[in-house]
C-alpha cells in the first residue's frame, strides 16, 4: 500500500467517524437525551457514607471485631515454648520476666513460639534470636514479605495470600504493612552508609525515569546500590548523592546535561548506537545513515576487544584509544564541520547525532570504560567496566512498567520506604555469594547479634566515618525524601 493510499484511507475513515458523531448527537436532541455528565467524585457506598458522616460531624460506630487476643491466648495456641537468657549471665542467676510468641517459618510451615523471657540481676533481658524488637514475626517472614513486595513488585493483597497458600501462615495486609514500616526503620541508618559507600566508589551506573511522585533514580556502583523513589530530577538531588566537585570515579550515564560536569564520565553507547539504528530502519536507503550506523557498531566493538585484551599495558590501550578517536572524527568530521542550522525531519536528527559523537570524543568520554581497570565486589567478584548504562536501565524497568500500570506508590511515606527496602536488598546482591532468601536470613541475622551490617565493616575497613557523609549528622533520608508535617 503506498503512501498516498494510507493517508486517503486515514481521511476518509476521519470523516466516516465525525459523521457518525453528528448523527448521534442529532438523534439524542431529538429524542430528548441529556448529554452524559461525567462524575468528578467518587459515587460507591464507602464514599457516601463519608460524606454522611463529615455533614453530621460525628463519626460513625464501627462494629467491633472482638479486640487483640490476650497473651495467654496466644501461648496456648503455641505449638512449643522456648526459654530465652540473657546473654553472658549464668542461668541460676536469672529468673522468668514474661513470655511472648513468634511466627517463624520451620521447615517451609509457620509455626507460633512461645518465648520465655528470663531477666537477669542488673536488668538484663533475653533476646529473642531473629526478631526486631517487640515483633511477633522473625525475620525471616519480614525478609520474604519485604522480596515480594519490592523486589518481586507484589501487591501487600498477593503477597499475604502467598504466604497463607505456602507457608500456612494468616498474615493480614495492615500487619505485613506494618512491618515493611518497621523494617525501613531501622534500616535507615543503611541507607546513610550505602549512599556514603556509593559516594566513594570507584564506578556508578546512573539513569532515572519519572514515576508517580516526581521520579525514581538508580545509582549503581561496586560497592552500593541506591535506588531513589518520589525524588526531582534535578541537580541538587544529583549533589546531595554525587557531588560533581569532589567525585572522583567514573560516571557511566546517558548524555543528558544534568550529568554534564563531572570530570570523569563513560556516555553510553547503547543510546548512541539506538539513534543511529534508528537512522537506517525509518530510511533504509540511505547510504549515509547505514554507513554511520555500521561504522559505529565497528568502532564499538573494537573498543570492547581492546578492553578485554589481556596482553595490553595502560600505555598500549591508551594508543589504541588515539587511534578510535582518530577513526570517530574521521566518520563525523564532515558532518561536524559543515555546522548546519537546525533543520526538521531525520536530516536534522543525522546532523544532531553526528555533533554529538563528536563531542563526546573530544571531551574524552566515549571510550573511557576502554582505559579504566575492573573493579571488585565486596563478594569478592571480579567485574569488567561497561560502555552502556543498560544495568541501571535493567533495574527502572520494574518501577517503570509499575508506573504504566498504575501500581505505585501514591504517598511520600511510601516512596521513602520503598527507597530504603530495595536500596538495601539491591545492595546485599553486591555482598552475598549467593543471593538467596537463607543467605540474607543469615547476614541480617548477623546484624541483630553484633549491631553492625556489612555495609558498616566495609566503610570502616575504608576508613570511612559518618562526617564524610554529611557534616551537619542529619539524615541524608530526609534531606532527599523528607516526611510532610504531621
Amino acid at each position: 500500500i503506498t503512501i498516498d493510499r494510507v493517508v486517503e484511507l486515514f481521511v476518509t475513515l476521519q470523516r466516516q467517524l465525525q459523521a457518525a458523531q453528528e448523527e448521534i448527537e442529532r438523534l439524542r436532541r431529538d429524542r430528548g437525551v441529556p448529554p452524559t455528565e461525567t462524575v468528578s467524585q467518587p459515587f460507591s457506598v464507602r464514599a457516601e457514607e463519608q460524606r454522611q458522616q463529615a455533614r453530621r460531624g460525628k463519626p460513625r460506630k464501627q462494629k467491633s471485631r472482638g479486640g487483640r487476643k490476650r497473651t495467654v491466648e496466644k501461648v496456648a495456641q503455641a505449638a512449643r515454648t522456648e526459654p530465652v537468657f540473657p546473654a553472658g549471665v549464668p542461668k541460676a542467676d536469672c529468673w522468668l520476666s514474661h513470655t511472648r510468641v513468634a511466627w517463624r517459618i520451620e521447615k517451609g510451615q509457620a509455626v507460633l513460639v512461645a518465648y520465655q523471657v528470663y531477666r537477669g540481676p542488673k536488668s538484663q533481658y533475653g533476646k529473642i534470636p531473629g526478631v526486631f524488637g517487640r515483633s511477633e514475626f522473625g525475620i525471616e517472614i519480614v525478609l520474604a514479605v519485604a522480596f515480594q513486595v519490592y523486589e518481586i513488585g507484589l501487591s501487600f493483597d498477593k503477597t499475604c495470600l502467598l504466604m497463607n497458600f505456602f507457608q500456612n501462615l494468616n498474615l493480614r495486609k495492615s500487619q505485613a504493612e506494618a512491618l515493611m514500616k518497621r523494617l525501613a526503620q531501622r534500616w535507615e541508618k543503611e541507607f546513610d552508609l550505602l549512599c556514603m559507600l556509593l559516594a566513594n566508589s570507584l564506578v556508578v551506573h546512573t539513569d532515572e525515569t519519572g514515576w508517580s511522585i516526581k521520579s525514581v533514580w538508580a545509582f549503581l556502583s561496586e560497592k552500593a546500590r541506591v535506588i531513589l523513589f518520589c525524588v526531582p530530577k534535578d541537580a541538587e538531588t544529583l549533589k546531595q548523592i554525587l557531588d560533581p566537585a569532589t567525585f572522583a570515579g567514573l560516571l557511566i550515564s546517558d548524555d543528558a546535561a544534568i550529568y554534564a560536569n563531572f570530570t570523569h564520565a563513560q556516555k553510553c553507547w547503547a543510546h548512541l548506537l539506538r539513534k543511529a539504528i534508528k537512522l537506517t530502519i525509518l530510511d533504509p536507503t540511505n547510504t549515509e545513515y547505514r554507513h554511520l550506523t555500521d561504522r559505529l557498531l565497528e568502532i564499538y566493538h573494537a573498543a570492547c576487544r581492546v578492553q578485554r585484551d589481556k596482553r595490553l599495558s595502560a600505555a598500549g590501550r591508551a594508543e589504541k584509544v588515539a587511534a578510535m578517536d582518530d577513526e570517530i572524527l574521521e566518520l563525523c568530521f564532515p558532518m561536524w564541520v559543515a555546522e548546519l542550522p537546525p533543520g526538521e525531519g531525520l536530516e536534522d536528527d543525522y546532523r544532531r547525532l553526528c555533533n554529538e559523537v563528536v563531542r563526546l570524543m573530544l571531551e574524552k568520554q566515549l571510550f573511557s570504560f576502554v582505559t579504566t581497570a575492573a573493579v571488585q565486589k565486596p563478594n569478592g567478584e571480579i567485574v569488567t567496566v561497561s560502555g552502556t548504562n543498560n544495568e541501571a536501565e535493567r533495574v527502572l524497568r520494574s518501577p517503570a512498567q509499575a508506573r504504566d500500570t498504575g501500581r505505585t506508590n501514591k504517598t511520600l511515606p511510601g516512596g521513602r520506604r520503598q527507597t530504603v527496602i530495595v536500596s538495601v536488598f539491591e545492595s546485599l546482591r553486591q555482598y552475598l555469594s549467593t543471593f538467596t532468601l537463607s543467605g540474607v536470613i543469615v547476614e541480617v541475622g548477623q546484624w541483630l547479634k553484633t549491631g553492625r551490617s556489612c555495609f558498616a565493616r566495609l566503610a570502616e575497613e575504608l576508613g570511612l566515618s559518618d562526617g564524610q557523609l554529611h557534616g551537619d549528622r542529619s539524615s541524608l533520608l530526609d534531606r532527599l525524601i523528607p516526611l510532610p508535617d504531621g
